[in-house]
């Protein structure tokens, strides 16, 4: 299979696996709020309620096969490009949310969705259509990096501190414990599933990759990393909108995603200097359009939102255009004040002769 098929088919799999994740975050909430609605102890507070809701398997189902797909276009094309990609599955959470939850979108979110699929492209044009040919003992001497090993202890660290000593105190105010949870646990699990993708080539051609103990060392990884990503990703969308968890999680997961393959992978090294700032400035433009997309959710926005803007900046008494106009046709006086403001003049120069 020649790089620019394998690339297709990576891309491919990940607008699929954004569709299906999109999906599921709104399935896994109305699952959550189903369960809040019968009075059961809800996820937030520690209770596993929701194993027993149809509508919440039906979106972990929903993520399952999306994230099985997101795996499998990590074996086809470049991390740079598959997790970036994640922002369509923001997109699709969007649109979903404003019909099934109640949740508006304005048009500073169709703006926002309008950069996301922008960054989108621009990151697709960009980034390196060869991926990199390794095998797994190639994938075990990266692994074994000091790069990645203080990386590795950098995430479990941070994340023991802010599971047993920062959640307790301020994950139910505060979105970003149980976010940064995710992101950087979730860094992690991308490289088992780069792992895995290999083991699974391998292992097609003929290889005797059962044999290998790093795959069996990189699925047991795998899925104690989602597990955990399972189980705070519930927490903070029963604490907190899913318009707020949904591109926050984004940003951070992506992020750290980036960070983890830069070390592991050094995927940047094989790209010129435009495709770079392409990259770069494609991941902005996605970021910026989530930040539009979900900053400004709950303003409404209209003509006269503009003139008031401006009325305040100027610091002017000017009333909005429409009642401008109207103000402008009219008399400066009535017409019975008229008469009396006639009658007045009269009567002083009465009193003058």
């Amino acid at each position: 299979m020649t790089g620019s098929h394998s690339f297709y088919i990576g891309l491919s799999l990940a607008l699929c696996s954004s569709i299906f994740i999109g999906s599921s975050f709104i399935l896994k909430k109305k699952g959550l709020l189903k369960i809040a609605s019968r009075g059961s102890m809800r996820a937030g507070h520690g209770g596993h309620a929701y194993l027993k809701e149809w509508l919440w398997w039906a979106g972990l189902i929903s993520m399952g096969i999306g994230e099985a797909a997101n795996f499998a276009a990590y074996a086809f094309a470049p991390a740079t490009l598959v997790t970036p990609l994640g922002a369509l599955s923001v997109l699709v959470s969007s649109v979903l949310s404003s019909s099934f939850l109640n949740e508006k979108l304005n048009i500073h979110g169709k703006i926002g969705c309008m950069l996301s699929i922008l960054g989108s492209t621009m990151m697709v044009i960009h980034v390196p259509q060869e991926e990199m040919n390794l095998t797994l003992a190639e994938m075990s001497e990266k692994l074994r990096s000091p790069g990645f090993v203080g990386f590795a202890i950098w995430v479990l660290v941070s994340s023991t501190t802010l599971i047993f000593v920062i959640g307790p105190r301020y994950g139910h105010s505060n979105v970003l414990v149980y976010v940064l949870i995710c992101s950087s646990v979730g860094s992690l699990s991308v490289s088992c599933v780069k792992g895995l993708g290999i083991s699974l080539k391998e292992l097609i051609s003929g290889k005797p990759v059962l044999k290998e103990p790093l795959g069996w060392v990189l699925l047991f990884c795998l899925v104690i990393c989602i597990s955990i990503q399972v189980n705070y990703l519930n927490r903070a969308l029963d604490i907190f909108s899913t318009s707020i968890v949904t591109p926050i999680y984004y940003v951070l997961f992506t992020t750290a995603v980036m960070t983890c393959s830069a070390i592991v992978f050094k995927e940047w090294q094989y790209m010129d200097l435009d495709s770079v700032i392409g990259t770069i400035s494609g991941f902005l433009t996605i970021v910026f359009g989530i930040f539009l997309l979900h900053a400004f959710r709950e303003i409404p926005f209209s003509p006269d939102l503009i003139y008031f803007s401006q009325r305040s900046s100027l610091g002017s008494n000017h009333a909005p255009p429409q009642r401008e106009n109207e103000r402008q046709n009219q008399p400066l006086l009535d017409e019975d004040d008229f008469n009396k403001e006639f009658q007045n003049v009269e009567a002083e120069e009465v009193e003058n002769l």
